[in-house]
């Protein structure tokens, strides 16, 4: 209750000086508050006249704000974890809710259910491969393959489809390996 009088008391002071002409600026310095708060103060009183907290309209979450937080870390981390597992996770907290509220807390924090891009499997090694090969003639790398078609849903923000924690690797021909004799290089071919 004593931080919210203070509040409060900080709001009417933040009002008191913007009346008698003071700039957002000088009222940040004054207080020594961020001056984004003032302007917030300053906007909320221009609209509402006053400056008492006003009642939140809607229905009070179902979830604590830390479970809105841990789902949304979960969600981040580990992209393809589905809904299921979350709500799961959600229910061992001591907070059962619907798919589609985790679904609506995700989307709210820019998180949306997609379908796994598929790209090239490239081992590490494979990508510096690419880029320049070094290795001496008569030598060579392996590539194992391997295949998956199932659909994989990830969990992820726009522009970030082709990250590799969001994609899944495919190959040509489903299984088996292969043996690669030669490389390019800067220099030119080898063996």
């Amino acid at each position: 209750m004593k931080n919210k009088e203070h509040t409060r008391q900080v709001r009417d002071t933040v009002v008191k000086k913007f009346r008698a002409g003071f700039g957002y600026k000088k009222i940040s310095q004054a207080l020594n508050i961020p001056r984004s708060t003032v302007q917030v103060i300053i906007l909320k009183w221009k609209e509402y006249q006053t400056t008492a907290n006003l009642p939140r309209p809607g229905r009070p979450s179902k979830l604590s704000a830390h479970t809105r937080r841990r789902l949304i870390r979960d969600a981040a981390k580990r992209p393809m974890i589905t809904l299921d597992e979350l709500q799961r996770s959600t229910a061992e907290v001591g907070d059962s809710v619907h798919r589609t509220t985790i679904s609506r807390i995700l989307h709210k924090s820019g998180l949306y259910g997609r379908v796994a891009r598929r790209k090239p499997f490239l081992k590490d090694i494979h990508k510096k491969c690419r880029l320049v090969c070094h290795k001496p003639p008569g030598r060579h790398t392996k590539i194992e393959l391997f295949g998956n078609n199932a659909k994989h849903y990830v969990w992820r923000k726009s522009n970030t489809a082709h990250h590799p924690e969001h994609t899944i690797p495919t190959v040509k021909h489903g299984g088996g390996s292969i043996m690669v004799w030669a490389c390019f290089s800067s220099a030119g071919e080898d063996g």
